[in-house]
């Protein structure tokens, strides 16, 4: 499934969307370039879970938690910087199982191996300046749920 953005607004409302569809234990693979829109579609994730905090790109921190709706909680990993995962491998593991964290994960290749089947994977490309493409590939059923729900 593929959807436009047009803005820096509507890539964060597709995020929110799709996070206003969220019920805890999905997980997110962000695809894409520097710059090409993967934290501000988290942010929209983030508004459409509930999150009131100030949502930042983990880059330098890797990881960044968040306090939702229902209890929810949003984890942000950012893999930009790491040849290994390391011990944050089985951090990423014990966040993708629990059924009241919604994961999102940037530059997730280097924890392919740790991400669950069913993991929803979208793509972010620029073909302009300001348009982006974004394309949504499920991995599993939940996955598919979210992405056929997203309007």
């Amino acid at each position: 499934m593929e959807r436009a953005a047009t803005s820096s607004d509507a890539m964060m409302a597709l995020g929110e969307k799709l996070g206003q569809l969220m019920r805890g234990g999905e997980v997110v693979e962000l695809i894409g370039d520097v710059g090409a829109g993967k934290t501000t579609f988290t942010k929209g994730v983030a508004k459409g879970l509930g999150v009131d905090e100030d949502v930042q790109s983990p880059t330098f921190t890797i990881s960044r938690v968040y306090n939702g709706r229902d209890d929810l909680q949003l984890a942000h990993y950012d893999f930009y910087r790491l040849v290994d995962a390391g011990i944050l491998s089985a951090e990423l593991h014990e966040s993708t199982q629990s059924t009241d964290v919604v994961t999102v994960v940037e530059w997730g290749q280097i924890v392919a191996g740790v991400l669950p089947k069913d993991t929803l994977h979208v793509a972010i490309t620029s073909p302009s300046e300001t348009e982006r493409r974004v394309v949504f590939t499920a991995g599993g059923i939940r996955a598919e749920e979210l992405m056929r729900a997203i309007p």
